[in-house]
């Protein structure tokens, strides 16, 4: 029987299934299921051992060790299957993620609810950000970039996605509209260039990362770099301002060369839906019986953490750069009941527009758009922001 191999550091279709019994099936289904039962049976014999003064003591003895035995072995070859695909994994096993759009969809996902923690641990699951054509990584180098962008121009779009998703996305909805932002940026005379991120670390720490992945790009870009533009959709028009924000002491930095950040329902104030679960999580702690629900959700990202507050007054707005940002809403008016609570599911329209309550306006010069009657995804490929690029990126 042949093994098909891939080089080391290359995660595969093996190294995803390793983390379904050690980090879905020990730490997450068995631990609830345990912490649980565990509870409740406390409950139950507490009251039983009152009402007999103590005569159940004995059975509730025998039940916690039975318990006991039984998650221990469970927990044992759970964490002996992870070990062993583990270890199929790194030796190279099987189909590699990369290799398809569903693998490829499948890592950026898990990154983004893990990702932190991939990194920590060092695993080869982790993403980092790159320049991306054809579903792989292009190299910063110039020979490379001339191969992977023939058609270069000193005018390049930086892509940047959202949350758990990858360069694919910004292509949903081309069969309903029969284009793509960067194809419509394309025929203005902008170079599309897609960004790859694990979208699970900080802000802070993706923006270092962007800032120093877009110093490399500008100084190797075949025949130079004369405007930037940085667009965001959720979370990257996040990821976008974070690595504006970071300190250089050049005289003459990459991000002199940005001239708009256009944001896509990005929660610059927060959202509501990672306030929740933050909410959720310190609620079912509070009693036993459901405090192993609440640990589901502290299994969550620093990243998806991070979008709780989003980024305040600490990461400014830069100067002489035109900031564009677009929110949408279910209802046709912003203005609507529904609009103004749910906003485009996952983020209101004044966090999109980089406003608060509590905080002063982040954009007082920006130019914003709302998008009626679509979701969250809908921002990606809407025909009024293709038509609304055209104007702002001519």
């Amino acid at each position: 029987m042949s093994v098909t191999t891939a080089p080391r550091g290359t995660p595969g279709v093996v190294d995803a299934l390793g983390l379904l019994p050690t980090i879905v099936g020990n730490e997450i289904v068995l631990a609830t299921v345990r912490d649980t039962h565990k509870a409740w049976a406390g409950r139950v014999h507490g009251a039983l051992n009152r009402a007999s003064k103590d005569r159940t003591r004995g059975v509730q003895v025998v039940h916690d060790g039975i318990s006991a035995g039984v998650y221990g072995s469970i927990s044992f070859g759970l964490a002996t299957t992870g070990m062993a695909l583990k270890t199929a994994g790194r030796l190279g096993m099987g189909p590699r993620l990369d290799d398809s759009p569903r693998g490829r969809f499948v890592r950026a996902a898990v990154n983004g609810l893990i990702g932190d923690r991939f990194v920590s641990e060092g695993s080869s699951m982790a993403i980092d950000m790159g320049v991306r054509v054809g579903g792989a990584d292009v190299p910063l180098h110039r020979d490379r970039l001339s191969t992977a962008f023939p058609d270069a121009t000193p005018r390049i779009a930086v892509f940047i996605h959202g949350l758990s998703e990858n360069e694919s996305y910004w292509n949903l909805h081309k069969d309903e509209l029969g284009t793509t932002y960067a194809e419509t940026l394309a025929g203005l005379g902008w170079t599309p260039v897609m960004l790859r991120a694990n979208t699970g670390r900080s802000l802070r720490d993706n923006g270092v990362e962007l800032a120093a992945l877009l110093r490399t790009l500008a100084a190797q870009w075949p025949g130079g770099v004369e405007q930037i533009a940085l667009i965001g959709h959720s979370m990257g028009g996040l990821i976008a301002r974070a690595g504006c924000a970071v300190v250089t002491d050049e005289e003459d930095p990459w991000t002199s060369l940005i001239s708009d950040v256009v944001t896509l329902g990005s929660p610059h104030a927060g959202a509501p839906i990672a306030v929740a679960l933050g909410h959720g999580s310190r609620l079912l702690a509070h009693l036993p019986e459901t405090s192993g629900f609440g640990k589901i959700l502290d299994h969550r990202s620093v990243g998806i953490e991070d979008l709780v507050e989003g980024l305040g007054e600490d990461v400014p707005a830069m100067p002489g750069v035109r900031y564009r940002l677009v929110a949408a809403t279910l209802s046709t008016s912003p203005e609507h009941p529904v609009g103004r609570i749910v906003g485009d599911l996952l983020v209101q329209v004044p966090s999109a527009h980089g406003r608060s309550r509590s905080r002063p306006d982040l954009f007082p010069d920006a130019d914003v758009l709302h998008v009626p009657g679509t979701d969250h995804f809908g921002l990606l490929n809407h025909p009024d922001i293709h038509r609304q690029l055209k104007e702002w990126l001519q």
